[in-house]
């Protein structure tokens, strides 16, 4: 799923965006919580971390979809055993306010996702350690709303998939989008990575 951080909950699927905003906190609480040695980010400071965390509690209750992952600290260091490159953030100086999360995965597992036959919390399950990966789910995307229109979400993307590329010989990108934006924006980035996307139905 790509979206912009909404400030209301748009296009009738509140419960797919609050398990967004749910993976988004467990992620700005792991990069707050480690060192950055091993992802794409600087250290992030305490103040866009409360005001991430105060704005998701402020607009929706945040509950899981046992359907979609879950991301938690170890979902995360699955992750980075994955590939390092999966989660990446665009700090200005005063912590992220963008980050992207995306899933390197085999043809066959993308194929069974686009066809409804896996969740994506067992797309990520069902994806082994160290194969080559020939397929990237585009999973997440957040940008702060006065940071939006700039760049940085594709820039983030296509960095990360370049990073992948060096040793996955990636052939599609697939993503499952609910927005315009989302779906626009995923067009434009597998487009500049010069690769197909398929998309999964709403």
């Amino acid at each position: 799923m790509i979206i912009e951080f909404l400030m209301k909950p748009k296009y009738g699927i509140v419960r797919r965006i609050r398990n967004l905003i749910s993976k988004s906190i467990q992620i700005i609480r792991y990069f707050y919580a480690r060192k950055p040695e091993c992802l794409i980010f600087d250290q992030m400071a305490l103040s866009n971390f409360e005001r991430l965390i105060q704005l998701a509690d402020e607009v929706f209750s945040v509950k899981s979809d046992p359907s979609q992952l879950d991301v938690n600290p170890e979902v995360l260091e699955r992750l980075h055993q994955l590939q390092p490159a999966t989660v990446s953030a665009h700090d200005d100086g005063n912590g992220p306010v963008a980050w992207v999360l995306l899933i390197p995965t085999t043809i066959g597992l993308m194929k069974r996702f686009l066809e409804s036959e896996i969740s994506e919390k067992e797309l990520f399950e069902l994806t082994p350690l160290n194969v080559s990966y020939d397929a990237i789910y585009l999973c997440s995307a957040l940008v702060l709303e006065e940071y939006r229109r700039k760049g940085i979400t594709k820039q983030l993307a296509l960095a990360a998939i370049e990073s992948i590329r060096t040793k996955h010989p990636l052939k599609a990108a697939f993503v499952w989008a609910f927005s315009p934006e989302g779906d626009k924006a995923a067009e434009m980035i597998a487009r500049l990575a010069g690769l197909p996307l398929l998309k999964r139905g709403k």
